[in-house]
């Protein structure tokens, strides 16, 4: 039995599969939503809809974007020889975010782990090889998250990134962050020191 009128309780139910969105705050958001202007439910109706039709992932690094490349791929101003890896977009925003870093990046798309049986092939770590091949960076910066996964990932790209002939400079993203977080919860200020304080992952 339906405890709102059938509108109400579908959105509830959709709001709720959101994460961090629990039943009493899909609750609080949808009334929210029901006082609002017409406009308003309308505007974001449609933003929610252009999400999907309208953004793609950039050919080079895999941010998301509305055109072929994504913004900071585009800039002429950004620093190409150096490349951060990174395991998704929201910690590539991080890492935005404190304006300290100049370089490009590189979104794998998560981090192995055999719990979850993410392989390597399940990773977007092919493309990162072929593009370091392709343009010759001076660096690669390992930016994946302080977690047994996020280790065990950037471990096992400096073995491969080593193993290309005449190899960049690797780095570790400096672990001023907690470890057992993730890059997106951390503030400005520590992730500006952990970029600056990068190191070379030594054997």
């Amino acid at each position: 039995m339906l405890r709102y009128a059938r509108p109400i309780q579908q959105l509830i139910e959709a709001l709720e599969k959101l994460p961090g969105i629990g039943p009493k705050t899909a609750q609080r958001l949808t009334f929210f939503l029901l006082r609002s202007s017409e406009q308003d439910v309308r505007t974001l109706g449609e933003a929610i809809l252009s999400l999907k039709g309208e953004t793609q992932l950039c050919q080079q690094c895999y941010n998301y974007c509305t055109a072929e490349l994504c913004p900071i791929c585009e800039d002429p101003h950004r620093d190409g020889s150096v490349i951060c890896v990174v395991e998704e977009v929201s910690d590539l925003m991080a890492l935005e975010r404190p304006g300290e870093y100049q370089g490009l990046y590189h979104v794998i798309g998560g981090a192995l782990s055999p719990v979850e049986n993410v392989k390597p092939s399940d990773l977007r770590i092919s493309e990162l090889l072929e593009r370091i091949k392709q343009t010759l960076p001076q660096e690669i910066i390992l930016a994946t998250s302080p977690t047994v996964e996020g280790d065990a990932t950037a471990e096992y790209l400096r073995e491969l990134i080593r193993a290309l002939p005449d190899p960049p400079r690797i780095t570790r993203i400096a672990l001023g962050l907690p470890v057992g977080g993730d890059l997106d919860y951390a503030d400005q200020v520590t992730l500006a020191r952990a970029l600056r304080g990068r190191t070379v992952m030594e054997d």
